[in-house]
C-alpha cells in the first residue's frame, strides 16, 4: 500500500476534526446548549474520526498520528475566522514549527507498515498497563484540591485512552480488511467499546475542572505519544535510522510536542475568553429584560 493514501486521509481527518471541534466550541459558547449546529459540528468530527480510522487501517500509526496532530494547526485559521480576527504572529510561528517538525520526522523516519497483529497476551499486557496508569491518574485527579492539577491528570488520562483507542481501531480495521467474519470474535473490538467511552468521559471531566488551558494541551500531547509508542512496541512498526539520526528525531519530536502544547494552550485560552464573553452578554441581556417579560423560571413570557 502506497503511503500517500493514508497520509491524505490523515490530513483530511485532521481538518475535519478541527472544523468539527471549532463549530461545537463556538456554538456551546454562544448558546450554552446542544442544538442543531452543535450536532452539525459533532457530525463533521465523526467523519474526521472515520477518515482517521481508515487511514490507520491503511498505514502505520507512526505515519497517521503525527499528521492527526495537525488538527491543532488547522484550528488556527478556523478559530480566527470564527472570532473575526487575524491569527497572531506567535500562533503562525508555532504553526510553522509544527509543520516543519512533522514533515522532518516523516521524511527522515519513513515509517513502515507492519503486518503484526496484537495477540491476546500482548493485548492483555498492554490493557493492564493502561488500566494501572489511568487508575493512578484518575486517583490523583480526584484527590487533588487544585483545579489545575485535576485538569492536568484528567487530560493526561484521556490522552492515554485516546492513544490506546488508535491502536485498537487499527487492530479492528486490519482484521476487518482480511478476516472480516472474525472481527467480533476478537477481543480488540470489545476493549475498544470500553476504552473509547472512557476516553470521552475523562476528557469531559478534565474540561469540567475549568482549566481548559491545562487539560487540552495535556490530552493533545499524550494521545500521539502513546499511540506512536504502542505502534513501535505492540505492532512492531519500524523506523530504519541510525543512532545519530534517532537522536536527532528525538529532538524533532520534543520540539513538535512543544509546538502542540503552545498551540493547544493558545486555543484553550481563546476558548475561555470566548466563553466568558458570551456568558457576560447573556447576563447583560437577561438583566436588561423588563421583569414583567419573564416568568418565574426566568424565561420570557408569551
Amino acid at each position: 500500500m502506497h503511503t500517500w493514501l493514508p497520509a491524505i486521509l490523515a490530513v483530511l481527518a485532521a481538518l475535519l476534526i478541527a472544523l468539527g471541534t471549532v463549530v461545537r466550541q463556538r456554538e456551546s459558547a454562544e448558546s450554552g446548549a446542544i442544538n442543531a449546529r452543535w450536532w452539525l459540528g459533532a457530525g463533521i468530527a465523526i467523519l474526521g474520526f472515520a477518515a482517521q480510522a481508515t487511514a490507520l487501517g491503511l498505514g502505520p500509526i507512526l505515519l497517521v498520528q503525527p499528521l492527526i496532530v495537525l488538527a491543532v494547526l488547522f484550528a488556527l485559521p478556523l478559530e480566527a475566522w470564527a472570532d473575526d480576527r487575524h491569527p497572531r504572529g506567535n500562533e503562525w510561528a508555532w504553526g510553522l514549527v509544527l509543520v516543519g517538525c512533522v514533515g522532518t520526522f516523516l521524511v527522515i523516519a519513513r515509517p513502515e507498515q507492519s503486518a503484526r497483529r496484537p495477540d491476546v497476551a500482548t493485548l492483555a499486557i498492554a490493557t493492564t498497563a493502561v488500566i494501572v496508569a489511568v487508575a493512578v491518574l484518575v486517583a490523583l485527579a480526584e484527590k487533588s484540591r487544585s483545579n489545575h492539577y485535576r485538569a492536568l491528570f484528567y487530560g493526561l488520562a484521556s490522552g492515554v485512552l485516546f492513544g490506546v483507542s488508535a491502536l485498537l481501531v487499527k487492530s479492528v480495521i486490519m482484521r476487518a480488511m482480511t478476516d472480516w467474519h472474525e472481527v467480533f470474535s476478537h477481543a480488540s473490538i470489545y476493549v475498544l467499546l470500553v476504552v473509547a467511552p472512557g476516553a470521552i468521559v475523562a476528557q469531559q471531566r478534565g474540561f469540567g475542572a475549568g482549566d481548559l488551558q491545562t487539560s487540552f494541551p495535556a490530552m493533545n500531547v499524550m494521545e500521539p505519544a502513546v499511540a506512536m509508542a504502542l505502534g513501535l512496541l505492540v505492532l512492531g512498526e519500524e523506523i530504519k535510522v541510525g543512532v545519530t539520526t534517532a537522536l536527532f528525531l528525538g529532538i524533532v519530536l520534543a520540539l513538535m510536542i512543544r509546538a502542540v502544547i503552545e498551540l493547544a494552550r493558545l486555543a484553550a485560552s481563546r476558548a475561555d475568553t470566548v466563553h466568558e464573553h458570551h456568558l457576560e452578554q447573556r447576563i447583560v441581556k437577561t438583566a436588561a429584560d423588563p421583569p414583567h417579560q419573564r416568568d418565574a423560571t426566568g424565561r420570557e413570557a408569551e
